[in-house]
């Protein structure tokens, strides 16, 4: 009996997790402006290591207080940590800048959308 009670706790505070991840990555995606990368999971990821980002920056410049992760301070700690990751990932990603002389195959292919005819 003491394993199930730890399992169900368990996944109580893993879907808990995963909800709040997942609303604080498209908090920070809907502040961030311009396209977005990455999918659902990295919105989950993203969210849920902002919110560990975030509470540790609030950790460091109140060392004395407890934070509960998941709650107001959470929140908005977290939207903060992971547009931070949002960043990055844009400038690491090569959606904003573009390095060298050549454009990649996929920048030419944002920037130049062709419209194919089919004729019969």
């Amino acid at each position: 009996m003491p394993d199930q009670i730890q399992f169900a706790e368990f996944a109580n505070l893993l879907l808990t997790w995963v909800g709040f991840g997942t609303l604080v990555g498209l908090a920070a995606k809907t502040i961030m402006p311009g396209p977005d990368p990455g999918g659902t999971v990295a919105t989950l990821l993203m969210g849920i290591v902002g919110t560990l980002i975030g509470c540790a920056v609030l950790k460091f410049i109140y060392p004395q207080q407890m934070f509960e992760p998941i709650s107001g301070k959470g929140f908005l700690f977290g939207t903060f940590g992971a547009l931070i990751l949002l960043t990055f990932y844009k400038i690491l990603g090569g959606h904003w800048f573009i390095e060298g002389d050549r454009m990649t195959s996929r920048l030419a292919r944002r920037r130049k959308r062709r419209r194919y005819v089919i004729e019969d």
